[in-house]
């Protein structure tokens, strides 16, 4: 009976790495953002993937056994991914301070956040794949791991601008020295030349916000950054190293709640933009929904 469950502990744990290598996979991308870098980023964040597995497989036996002590490596472990978060952000806060763009603060800490996350959702489809496979059969196992890289997928990203705003490309004008996208007011202009380049390569977005909740999420700082930085990353700023003239600017209108975009993009195009536009995340630091405090309800009462 001894060799049984010791032969079942095997396969559960080889079963439960099995799938949380392979839902790491399923969550690690290098994408246009080109983070993590390729090849020796994918190497460090692949490598953290397989220690996550083999806790979350061996964590099963260990209670079955009721040898609960042994779980207690999981708070290491906890500990680890937290220094993994620092690490991440530590290297992309470095790196933000070459970007003509940079991605900003709140969105360094929402990217450091998702890879410390990500470990633990490794954990999770670990621990499910080798809890069925030990308590039921193999196959059960690879079912139960298949629906937890599933589970993983589907909170491997959270909402995109396009759902809680509503997009429109709109021109850009000038007034003397003064800049308009559409009807929102974004900076004076004061040298000849800086107008006309703008005309020439810039575009101009209005992000139209869907209720309050948005309004206020799309005011905050770190949300506008990181519209322009992943814009820009996508095709190109027309700017370079001292020119404060030529970057592109994010400008509410405190009375509608409008944010005016303007945009200097190398590859000029306004449908491809737009497509990107309704693609950028909303970070989840700049999440705000007042409507769901209770003075707001009890308002509307």
């Amino acid at each position: 009976m001894d060799w049984f469950y010791s032969h079942r502990y095997t396969i559960g744990i080889v079963v439960g790495v099995i799938f949380g290598i392979l839902a790491r996979l399923n969550m690690l991308r290098t994408d246009y953002r080109q983070y993590p870098t390729y090849p020796h980023g994918k190497i460090i964040h692949i490598s953290l993937g397989v220690i996550a597995a083999g806790l979350g497989a061996v964590a099963v036996p260990a209670l079955l056994d009721k040898n609960y002590t042994a779980v207690t490596f999981l708070s290491l472990a906890a500990q680890q991914f937290r220094d993994v978060r620092n690490m991440e952000r530590q290297s992309l806060t470095k790196v933000d301070e070459l970007e003509l763009v940079p991605r900003g603060a709140a969105y360094i800490e929402g990217i450091a956040m998702v890879f410390e996350g990500r470990n633990y959702l490794v954990i999770f489809s670990a621990f499910l794949a080798s809890l069925f496979s030990i308590l039921f059969a193999w196959y059960w196992g690879v079912l139960a791991g298949i629906l937890s890289i599933w589970i993983a997928h589907f909170f491997k990203s959270g909402k995109k601008l396009g759902d809680i705003a509503d997009i429109e490309a709109v021109p850009i004008r000038m007034d003397g020295p003064d800049l308009f996208v559409g009807s929102v007011y974004i900076m004076n202009v004061g040298l000849q030349d800086s107008r006309s380049k703008i005309q020439e390569h810039g575009v101009g977005f209005l992000i139209k916000p869907k209720n309050r909740n948005s309004r206020v999420t799309l005011a905050n700082l770190g949300q506008r950054q990181a519209i322009l930085h992943d814009i820009s990353t996508l095709f190109g700023v027309y700017r370079d190293e001292g020119e404060p003239s030529l970057r592109p600017m994010a400008k509410l209108d405190m009375n509608s709640g409008i944010l005016g975009v303007l945009l200097l993009p190398q590859e000029q195009d306004v449908d491809k933009t737009f497509v990107a536009l309704h693609r950028v995340p909303v970070l989840e630091s700049a999440v705000r929904m007042p409507s769901e405090a209770g003075v707001n309800k009890n308002k509307g009462a």
